[in-house]
């Protein structure tokens, strides 16, 4: 409630001290004022429209996009407070003079239409800008009643604050309301901006940095009054992940630095385009330097490795040998060379046979080849004991009374290699040989035809499962580190970017000779009697310097 108090209290007061600058302009110049109020109350409907039209359209959305609804509103109320803060803060002291200056440009065309349009659009921007500041307040609330009721209060207090000024019953400094309320505001508008990231992640836009920071629970416990500030008020979460803190952070630094920096350390009007190339360049360094000085947080993997060989021998004459598998690219297809002691085989994987899967809980690239050999290392003749040894029984359909042996024996192998890639290193790698054994003689009466499948090497089990592991692990880490790496370096090159525009844009209105002079602190008074001999913060022009009772100068 105490936030869309402010916010209403603060807009409001800007659109109301608008019109009763225009108003009494009007009615010391005798020009009918009934125009503007038109343009006024036309405003108003049309930002309460806006306000319902949004709820509306949200609410027909569903869940996930209702999510990124809120987080679009969030972005824009955060845009709409921040430009509000900082152009306010260096034209609260002016208004009064630069809204006259519009006001007789538009009367001198003869009509008070002119300034009926000047009311409506100051009061239509404005009524804009509360309709979504206050609904992204309302997202972030606990309750919505007691927030819009706070809403309506301020907005309340607003007119009734400008009634009084446009009567002329009181002063009011403007420049200290609008710091002490934009210092408020930037809290406010950095819990929105953490808050519009956090329902980003519930639309499933952002998926890094979402690794725990603090426990705020002791800080502010449920039910709590600390809670109802920092968390109610301030939209601070108990548990802000990394990329909302950060966010906050990024924001709620440089705004609060703007807002408060006292005026007399601020740079001359000469210095200010320095100042932005120097922060322009603090940037930019910034953005180079992160994306090297962070690691990428992948781990190594090796593009070569030890294998273990299963392939069976009917005969048990031979055993294991020792294997390795390496691994070479080029262009778009891949090499395994397998060396079994002195034999070395090389497998080549066509392009084609790549696909995109997940092995061994890792992101990893599958290539596959089959190849079909006759098998000339196999014997050309088995007994009935080499065959029981083969397959671990005599296969069914031979007798040894019957069928006794030997047989002749005629071997065809295709030979499947499936190889698992992980940033250009062997995660895992196995071939399996399916053998057709034809057996003849032997007392067979007809060919025997039996299928014999085989690994004939692989990487050991611990050694794959450990390097998915590792890989997996790693791939979470560099993700994460987009954060640092990317993310972070793109929003310091474009802040680089708007600081070294905006500081072109200032170095050129300087040469052009358009900077304009500064001007002094004060308060505002109006008052629709007062002579148009009023200096540019609404006081009479005197001799005399203001009475301390008048005005607080900053």
């Amino acid at each position: 409630m105490v936030t869309t108090f402010v916010i209403g209290l603060r807009e409001g007061l800007e659109a109301v001290l608008i019109v009763s600058i225009i108003a009494a302009f009007l009615r010391r110049n005798g020009i009918p004022r009934w125009p503007m109020w038109c343009g006024v109350s036309l405003a108003v409907l049309i930002s309460i429209g806006v306000g319902l039209a949004l709820q509306a359209f949200e609410q027909s959305l569903p869940q996930s996009k209702q999510e990124g609804m809120e987080s679009i509103i969030g972005l824009v109320a955060v845009t709409f407070v921040t430009g509000m803060i900082v152009w306010m803060g260096k034209n609260a002291r002016g208004l009064k003079a630069e809204l006259e200056g519009s006001a007789r440009a538009a009367a001198s065309k003869g009509t008070g239409w002119a300034l009926a349009g000047m009311a409506f659009l100051a009061v239509v921007k404005e009524g804009f800008e509360t309709a979504v500041f206050l609904l992204a307040t309302l997202h972030a609330s606990a309750s919505a009643s007691s927030a819009a009721l706070g809403a309506a209060i301020g907005i309340l207090v607003a007119c009734v604050v400008g009634y009084i000024l446009y009567a002329g019953g009181t002063r009011l400094n403007l420049a200290r309301f609008f710091k002490i309320s934009g210092v408020f505001l930037v809290f406010v508008a950095g819990g929105l901006l953490l808050t519009a990231f956090r329902t980003a992640r519930g639309a499933g836009w952002i998926d890094i940095g979402q690794q725990h920071t603090v426990d705020l629970s002791w800080l502010s416990p449920i039910g709590s009054v600390r809670s109802a500030l920092i968390t109610g008020v301030l939209g601070i979460p108990a548990d802000p992940r990394v990329i909302e803190a950060l966010a906050w952070l990024c924001y709620v630094i440089p705004v609060l630095a703007i807002a408060v920096w006292p005026r007399r350390w601020q740079p001359g009007p000469a210095r200010v385009p320095t100042v932005k190339f120097s922060l322009a360049a603090v940037a930019a360094l910034a953005a180079v330097t992160l994306p090297l000085a962070v690691p990428t947080g992948r781990p190594e993997v090796p593009a070569a490795i030890a294998l273990t060989t299963g392939k069976a021998d009917p005969r048990g004459t031979s055993a294991p040998k020792a294997a390795t598998a390496s691994l070479r690219t080029h262009g778009g297809s891949a090499t395994l060379v397998v060396r079994e002691g002195d034999t070395t085989r090389s497998v080549t994987f066509a392009a084609s046979t790549r696909t995109a899967t997940r092995h061994l809980g890792a992101a990893a690239e599958k290539w596959t080849d089959r190849a079909r050999t006759a098998d000339e290392a196999h014997p050309s003749t088995l007994t009935i004991g080499e065959l029981a040894g083969l397959f671990g029984r005599v296969p069914v359909g031979i007798s040894n009374t019957q069928n006794p042996g030997p047989y002749h024996a005629v071997w065809n192998t295709t030979a499947t290699t499936a190889l698992w890639v992980a940033h250009h290193g062997i995660l895992d790698t196995r071939r399996v040989d399916q053998t057709t054994l034809t057996l003849t003689g032997g007392g067979l009466t007809q060919p025997r035809t039996l299928t014999l499948t085989q690994p004939a090497w692989s990487v050991p089990g611990g050694v794959a499962s450990a390097a998915g592991e590792a890989v997996a692990a790693g791939d979470v880490t560099a993700h994460e580190r987009l954060l640092w790496r990317a993310w972070l370096p793109v929003a310091l090159a474009a802040a680089a970017l708007g600081l070294a525009l905006t500081g072109w844009r200032t170095r050129g209105k300087q040469a052009r000779g358009e900077t304009p002079a500064l001007v002094p602190a004060g308060t505002v008074g109006i008052s629709p009697g007062a002579p148009d001999s009023t200096n540019t913060d609404g006081a009479q022009a005197s001799a005399e310097p203001p009475r301390s009772t008048d005005h607080v100068d900053n």
